[in-house]
């Protein structure tokens, strides 16, 4: 389904003694967080594994083998230069750990929508702004009839300098369960012509209408290529942002685990409705107006759109 992101999870409770602790005993050695970090960037054989992270061959085939009984990366034989080889990648986005049997009646979930950043249903746009895909320009420069262009759902970077976009997530996993929290985490920055490290800004983020948390970004930040950049992107262009996370729960909110406001999960009205309305822009009484960057996963720093993630309990019956 368009829009709808699943990560790949690894669920271990405590009841599962065997599976946990092959687990424990995989995550127990920085050669092998090390590997698991390296397959973030793509597949790699076992020799390209040993050559990147100056292990003896021997000592990183054993390192794969332990994280491959572990579940938590794949392997695949594929032909090679010397008769077949080991190509690894990472199989789990998510590890869970229910350390805890359910006793309270309720069992606790957590749902991932995954927005392209293109798939906004409103907005209202500045100039200086923009809007690109990862192959080219969607339309001129400065034009803020270019968010209307048809191709704008192909965005991968966009770009103004106030005003806002709106995003429209579904709640339907919700009208039959009862919301905790909820989280958005995105990449993003200032917008100034070109790029100007030293630009503060103001973006705030608004759920169902609601300022949930104002952050101030120090700039619209270039000077050496984001990671994920096509090579076409010009340097002098912003380059990457921040990976800023928006957090509302039954305490209040956060942005990044620090309190940014007094709203509560219960004040947004979730559950009403048929969808979950985001707004991200420049408030009208900002002090700070130095526009937004947003980045795609094709763009910038962070493989990622504009993710939510949705804590929420079901009831279940204990007498099952």
């Amino acid at each position: 389904m368009e829009g709808l992101y699943l990560p790949k999870e690894l669920t271990i409770g405590i009841e599962d003694g065997n599976k946990l602790l092959a687990v424990a005993k995989a995550l127990s050695s920085k050669s092998r967080i090390d590997i698991i970090e390296l397959l973030n960037y793509g597949s790699f054989n076992i020799n390209e594994i040993a050559e990147k992270l100056d292990l003896p061959v021997s000592t990183a085939a054993m390192n794969v083998r332990i994280l491959e009984e572990a579940d938590l990366i794949r392997t695949e034989l594929q032909p090679g230069v010397r008769g077949s080889m080991k190509l690894c990648s990472r199989k789990i986005d998510v590890l869970n750990l229910h350390l805890a049997h359910p006793d309270n009646g309720t069992l606790d979930n957590h749902f991932y929508i995954n927005m392209p950043i293109g798939n906004y249903v409103d907005c209202e746009i500045y100039p200086t702004c923009g809007i690109s895909s990862e192959r080219a320009y969607i339309d001129t420069d400065d034009n803020p009839s270019g968010f209307y262009n048809a191709r704008r759902t192909d965005a991968q970077i966009l770009w103004f300098s106030k005003g806002y976009v709106e995003y429209r997530f579904s709640n339907s996993i919700l009208h039959h369960s009862d919301p905790l929290s909820i989280e958005l985490s995105m990449e993003i920055c200032s917008e100034a012509p070109n790029y100007r490290n030293n630009w503060p800004s103001d973006i705030t983020v608004w759920i169902n209408g609601i300022a949930v948390g104002t952050w101030t970004s120090p700039g619209d930040l270039g000077g050496r290529r984001g990671r994920l950049n096509p090579p076409w992107w010009p340097d002098s262009n912003t380059q990457y942002g921040l990976l800023k996370t928006w957090k509302v729960n039954s305490q209040g909110s956060f942005i990044d685990e620090k309190q940014s406001s007094d709203v509560t999960i219960d004040q947004l009205n979730l559950k009403n409705g048929n969808y979950i309305s985001v707004r991200i822009g420049i408030s009208e009484d900002a002090e700070n107006v130095g526009g937004i960057t947003i980045f795609g996963e094709k763009f910038g720093d962070y493989q990622q759109n504009i993710l939510m993630r949705l804590d929420y309990a079901t009831k279940f019956n204990n007498d099952r």
